[in-house]
């Protein structure tokens, strides 16, 4: 027999959970998730281990927390252009590295207050772990055929976020990637280097990131992160966390940078 007292209390805290969940539904979206994934970019640097506790389990206290951490700002701001990540290994409060980054991409839109649990773990399980929360679908590498504003993509080197695809099949994404947070443009599907994403990437950096430009320049990656990469779509269908009132899963990366960073 479950006593009276218990059930009351059953019934509270699953009214806790209901209105959290509807908070939610309420406030992430993917415009959100990507001006969230914007606040440390061109101010963080790539830190093997940044982002994750002590022991390299898990999500450390930095990626618990809710904005941008004021050590990141600081370290970032004392590297010259020569930085080499290498000798900063483990040097945990001072940046973040690719997960260390999504995974605090994710705490920052899932949450309002820090010290919760955390979204932090090895690349290569972020986004199946992340579509095994029910966010999303699941599509192994293979199977993944474009890109849409706010998939997750992982392999077992490297996670990133996807800010849009371009006409010509290239991609805009966001990352932590030596020398650090940033905005990239992938090669165009062909290989072709100058892709719209590449231009579109260096056109951003060097308008919005100019001291950071001026230092690194801004990454062309090849066109492996189309084709190595399983991928973490949000399910917008209203039954899960992730909602579209912006109607970014219809516009071209071009279109999403324009009205992130007028918006």
């Amino acid at each position: 027999m479950v006593d009276h007292t218990g059930n009351d209390h059953l019934c509270v805290n699953s009214r806790k959970v209901t209105a959290k969940i509807l908070h939610i539904r309420t406030e992430c979206t993917l415009k959100k998730l990507l001006k969230t994934a914007l606040q440390p970019v061109g101010s963080t640097m790539y830190v093997w281990g940044g982002g994750w506790n002590r022991a390299d389990t898990g999500a450390g206290r930095e990626a618990r927390t809710i904005g941008v951490s004021p050590a990141w700002k600081r370290f970032c701001k004392k590297q010259k252009k020569t930085y080499d990540y290498r000798k900063n290994r483990y040097r945990i409060t001072n940046g973040l590295d690719c997960s260390g980054y999504v995974g605090w991409c994710i705490y920052n839109i899932m949450n309002t207050v820090s010290g919760e649990k955390g979204y932090v773990m090895p690349a290569r399980k972020m986004a199946y772990s992340y579509a095994k929360n029910g966010w999303g679908t699941y599509t192994k590498k293979s199977r993944v055929k474009n890109f849409r504003a706010g998939d997750i993509m992982s392999s077992s080197a490297h996670v990133y976020i996807v800010v849009g695809q371009c006409r010509d099949g290239s991609v805009v994404l966001m990352h932590s990637s030596p020398p650090g947070v940033q905005i990239s443009g992938t090669a165009a599907p062909s290989g072709r280097q100058n892709s719209q994403a590449v231009k579109l990437a260096r056109k951003y950096m060097k308008n919005y990131f100019p001291d950071w430009y001026k230092k690194y320049g801004s990454a062309v990656k090849d066109s492996s992160y189309l084709t190595s990469y399983d991928r973490m779509r949000w399910d917008l269908s209203g039954k899960s966390v992730m909602s579209d009132p912006d109607g970014y899963r219809n516009k071209t990366a071009g279109e999403i940078l324009k009205d992130l960073f007028q918006g």
